[in-house]
């Protein structure tokens, strides 16, 4: 009986992390597995508060590339966001950004026994601007955030929430030994998840 629950348990990490983990000479492919199976980053900002002016400021945002599961997303995170939010207010300033995302969320690195500053508990970072997604394309953003994040529906309209997308231009890839890898967005856009 142990031994069915565990196969069990097993299975439904493979699922839960959207399948099999790419192999590590796949960097592009790792970044799009690892922002697909994350519902949050940690965002850096340059503040534009009274008192950190100019300072580094990280902050925790939802986001999705796209609905959970197979298959993988479509690599663009996308965030549901306000202008009453301290790091949107520093993005109004300096639109630049960079956006950390960890497998140490998932099961994945715990199930493995990696600490999240392990190497082979995949990280990524994203370096780009945050923009305002056009009415085109704000359906397919709330599809992707509303789908992961369905409470973001009820929050208070009078906060004059907005969708946005972070716009990659560098990604840097940390998913085993041997230091950082680079991505382009090209080669990481053109890859299947």
């Amino acid at each position: 009986m142990a031994g069915l629950l565990l196969l069990c348990a097993a299975a439904g990490l493979l699922l839960a992390a959207g399948g099999a983990i790419p192999p590590p000479e796949e960097a592009a492919r790792m970044a799009r597995f690892v922002l697909h199976n994350c519902d949050w980053g940690a965002l850096a900002t340059l503040s534009a508060q009274e008192g950190l002016r100019g300072h580094p400021f990280a902050n925790i945002f939802s986001l999705s590339d796209g609905p959970p599961g197979l298959p993988g997303g479509s690599g663009v995170p996308y965030l549901y966001l306000t202008d009453l939010e301290i790091s949107v207010q520093d993005l109004e300033i300096n639109s630049n950004a960079s956006l950390t995302v960890s497998l140490a969320q998932t099961p994945y690195c715990k199930k493995h026994g990696y600490d999240p500053q392990n190497p082979l508990c995949a990280h990524i970072i994203f370096c780009g601007t945050i923009v305002k997604v056009n009415d085109s394309e704000a359906g397919v953003a709330k599809k992707a955030l509303f789908s992961r994040h369905p409470e973001m529906e009820s929050w208070p309209k009078d906060h004059n929430w907005f969708f946005a997308k972070f716009d990659i231009t560098n990604i840097w890839v940390l998913d085993y030994f041997g230091g950082l890898k680079i991505v382009t967005p090209e080669e990481y856009y053109s890859v299947k998840p």
